[in-house]
């Protein structure tokens, strides 16, 4: 079994009001010196089988369509190995 890891982010261009605000409370908290925040979404599948250029199509294809709004959101697609327990 292994994982993919979608990770969803607004565009650069696309205002971000959450990011701003946990900016905005980060030196009211005591944490200086970071110049910008961007949030975002990340989804973790774990895909049965192998994750062969077929698999990796339809999670693109799944990213595309339904985990992100690709008119003011970027995403990326990796594979991540699982840790098998003992």
């Amino acid at each position: 079994m292994a994982r993919v890891v979608v990770d969803v982010m607004l565009k650069p261009e696309i205002l971000d009001p959450q990011g701003q605000a946990v900016q905005r409370a980060l030196p009211r908290l005591g944490f200086e010196g970071i110049a910008d925040v961007r949030q975002g979404k990340r989804f973790e599948l774990e895909v049965e089988g192998p994750v062969d250029d077929a698999a990796l199509g339809r999670i693109h294809e799944m990213a595309e369509t339904f985990l992100a709004n690709t008119v003011i959101e970027d995403f990326t697609v990796k594979v991540e190995k699982v840790e098998e327990s003992k």
